[in-house]
C-alpha cells in the first residue's frame, strides 16, 4: 500500500486522486472459467513504463523500491506489476530495453519452459503508444521502442488464440498478462485463482478485444494497485511493468 507520507499527500492534493487521475479501470470480472482482476489504461492519460533496476543499477527486485524511486522523480504509482520471465540474478531472460537502452536483446532460439512456448512476443511502448507483437515480427520491424519487455508464449496472436492451447488441458495456474485493445489502451490481468493458457487467452480476445495480448510469468504473479490499497509481496521480481503520473506541482 502507499507509504503514510505517500497516502497524505496525494490526499492533501486538491481534485487529485490516482483512482480519478485517469481514463482507468480494475475490476474483477468473471471468465468463462475463472475470476480475474484486469485493469485497463490509456497510454495517453498515463505513463505506462517498464523497470528492472534503479540508477545506480541496483535491481528493484519489488514494488516499494519501485514507488519510492518513482516518487523521488515526482511521480505517484498507480500500478505495477511482473513483466517477464527472468533468471535467478533477477536478470530478464529475453529481450529488455529501458528508456531506448537495449539491456538484454531478444531471444528467439528454442528451449525448455513457458517463454520458449513459441511463438512468443513482445509487449512495448513506443511514442507514447502501446504494442503487443510476436518477437519474430517484431525483429523484422526494426523498431527501436522506448520501453520493451519479452515474454512467452503469446497468449493471442492476430486474433487467434496460440496454437497450442488445449481448452481441457490440466494445467492451472495463477497467470499474469497484458494486451492491447483496438483503441491502444493496455489491459493488465492477473488471474485469482489458477486457470488454463486457453482460457486466460479467451478473456483476452473475447472479453477485453486484445487481438494481439502476451503472457508475463505463473505462479509468481504479483500486482500492486494503488486505490485497492493491493501490494503484493509474494516473490522476488525482475522486470516490472508500471503505471504512473506526475504529481501535480
Amino acid at each position: 500500500m502507499l507509504s503514510p507520507l505517500a497516502g497524505l499527500l496525494l490526499g492533501g492534493l486538491v481534485g487529485f486522486a490516482p483512482a480519478d487521475a485517469a481514463e482507468s479501470s480494475c475490476a474483477d470480472i468473471q471468465g468463462q472459467a475463472g475470476l480475474y482482476t484486469a485493469c485497463r489504461f490509456d497510454p495517453k492519460e498515463v505513463d505506462i513504463r517498464l523497470h528492472l533496476a534503479d540508477p545506480d543499477g541496483n535491481i528493484f527486485g519489488g514494488f516499494d523500491p519501485l514507488r519510492r524511486q518513482l516518487w523521488a522523480e515526482r511521480r505517484v504509482l498507480l500500478f505495477a506489476m511482473n513483466a517477464g520471465m527472468y533468471h535467478d540474478d533477477r536478470s530478464p531472460v529475453g529481450l529488455f530495453v529501458d528508456y531506448g537502452r537495449v539491456v538484454k536483446p531478444a531471444v528467439t532460439g528454442g528451449g525448455w519452459g513457458n517463454f520458449h512456448l513459441l511463438p512468443n512476443g513482445v509487449f512495448l511502448m513506443n511514442d507514447g503508444r502501446a504494442e503487443v507483437m510476436e518477437t519474430l515480427a517484431y525483429q523484422k520491424s526494426g523498431m527501436a521502442p522506448d520501453f520493451a519487455t519479452q515474454s512467452g508464449p503469446m497468449l493471442v496472436i492476430n486474433g487467434q488464440l496460440h496454437p497450442r492451447f488445449l481448452p481441457d488441458s490440466d494445467s492451472l495456474k495463477i497467470r499474469n498478462g497484458v494486451g492491447v485493445d483496438a483503441q491502444g489502451r493496455v489491459h493488465m490481468v492477473i488471474s485469482k485463482v489458477p486457470v488454463r493458457f486457453y482460457d486466460f487467452a479467451t478473456l483476452f480476445r473475447d472479453r477485453l478485444g486484445c487481438r494481439n495480448a502476451l503472457y508475463l510469468d505463473g505462479s509468481i504473479s504479483s500486482v500492486f494497485i494503488a486505490d485497492q490499497n493491493r501490494d503484493d509481496r509474494l516473490f522476488p521480481m525482475g522486470p516490472i511493468l508500471s503505471v504512473s503520473m506526475p504529481i501535480p506541482q
